[in-house]
């Protein structure tokens, strides 16, 4: 809010915010119409909004570049960048819906303690913060009830998600948006990203989430995203022979393994191989912990992690390391998360630990000691509890 004001001169005329998130299982299920299960994190993105001059919109904060602020007129012919993409994709998104800011400009101030471009979802948390923010300054903010000139919390994932695909041309799905809007404390979200059904799932524990530092540069971690959602297509056209009715990969059946070997050559038939069963793995772990199983939810972060490396070769030495580490000293699951131009750890820790127990205090300490006798350095570690999603901030 401090920052919109000392900017523009007074205060915001609404405010939202919404968190980041990670991935408990489903690493790369959602581009073949799999399942994720992914949790909020309690780190936020915060939008500050007023009325603007008509036709522009004006952004500090955000990664617009130490507090300078940008401006960009609505009507002008291409794709802005950055935030600005983001930002223009929401409001031409809701002035499609009826339900952005009366006059066709902004004012709008992004504040976020969300770190980018370490598989957290920061675009997603940006733009699903600012639907709702813009959707608040039109009267259509709403709180989930749905009604006339409101917004439910699907309906602001969806105008978030076709913010980030259609107007900023990101290739995403719709997992990031869906637990942004949704999320509940210490809930993780099941997420079918065929049909966007959703489940909420309670998790009784917290997480490790290890950052190994592993940076690719983001043109080669786009090639290698592409690769193999292009391996992915071309196992689903050849699997299409044997089963033409197959409209996604995740759907093939888990009983065929067998006939799908047969029917496809390497490296197509692990990465098909690695999408089905973390399919299955994804819906298991799901039921596992509504049980409150967190053991055997464990051992399946651990299958997940080991078919991510060895059959869709999406993982890194750093994160093995880490992985390897936290078994050892005892924890019940870990696994690699993110894009390939991150590389983090989550690891699950015993039931009722959130994070400040003896046992978090041993694992942490592990993992540490491996690290540094490998790499001589120590990974950035921080405790993770599941949090809620988007919500109306108060603007005085």
């Amino acid at each position: 809010m401090a920052l919109f004001a000392a900017a523009y001169g007074g205060p915001p005329g609404a405010a939202a915010s919404a968190p980041g998130r990670v991935n408990l299982l489903g690493e790369h299920t959602h581009d073949s119409g799999g399942p994720v299960l992914p949790i909020a994190t309690r780190e936020r993105t915060l939008v500050a909004v007023g009325p603007g001059e008509e036709g522009v919109l004006e952004v500090v904060g955000g990664g617009t570049g130490d507090g300078r602020r940008v401006q960009l007129r609505l009507n002008d012919q291409g794709r802005p960048e950055g935030s600005l993409a983001y930002l223009a994709g929401v409001l031409r998104e809701l002035a499609a819906l009826g339900a952005g800011p009366p006059r066709w400009g902004a004012r709008v101030a992004i504040a976020s303690d969300l770190q980018p471009g370490v598989g957290l979802a920061s675009s997603a948390a940006l733009a699903v913060a600012a639907t709702r923010a813009f959707a608040a300054l039109g009267g259509g903010g709403g709180g989930g009830r749905g009604g006339s000139g409101q917004l439910t919390a699907r309906q602001v994932g969806g105008v978030a998600f076709r913010a980030e695909h259609h107007h900023a041309g990101v290739s995403c799905g719709v997992m990031d948006h869906e637990i942004a809007a949704l999320a509940r404390p210490d809930h993780a979200l099941l997420v079918e990203c065929a049909s966007t059904d959703v489940r909420q799932v309670p998790l009784r524990a917290g997480l490790l989430l290890v950052d190994a530092g592993v940076r690719r540069e983001p043109k080669a971690a786009e090639a290698l995203l592409e690769q193999r959602r292009a391996e992915c297509a071309a196992a689903l056209t050849r699997l299409r022979v044997e089963l033409p009715e197959l409209y996604w990969l995740a759907s093939w059946p888990a009983q065929w393994v067998a006939r799908l070997k047969r029917a496809l050559p390497e490296p197509l038939r692990s990465r098909a191989l690695h999408v089905i069963g973390e399919a299955a793995r994804t819906r298991f772990g799901a039921e596992l912990l509504r049980r409150g199983r967190l053991s055997r939810f464990g051992e399946l972060m651990y299958e997940s992690h080991e078919s991510s490396r060895r059959l869709f070769e999406w993982s890194a030495p750093e994160l093995d390391t880490v992985v390897a580490a936290a078994r050892r000293a005892g924890a019940p699951g870990a696994r690699l998360t993110g894009i390939a131009a991150s590389g983090a750890v989550l690891v699950l820790l015993d039931k009722g630990d959130w994070g400040e127990g003896i046992g978090a205090t041993k694992i942490d300490a592990a993992i540490r000691r491996a690290f540094v006798r490998t790499y001589r350095r120590e990974p950035a570690i921080k405790v993770v509890r599941p949090g809620g999603g988007v919500r109306l901030e108060a603007v005085r």
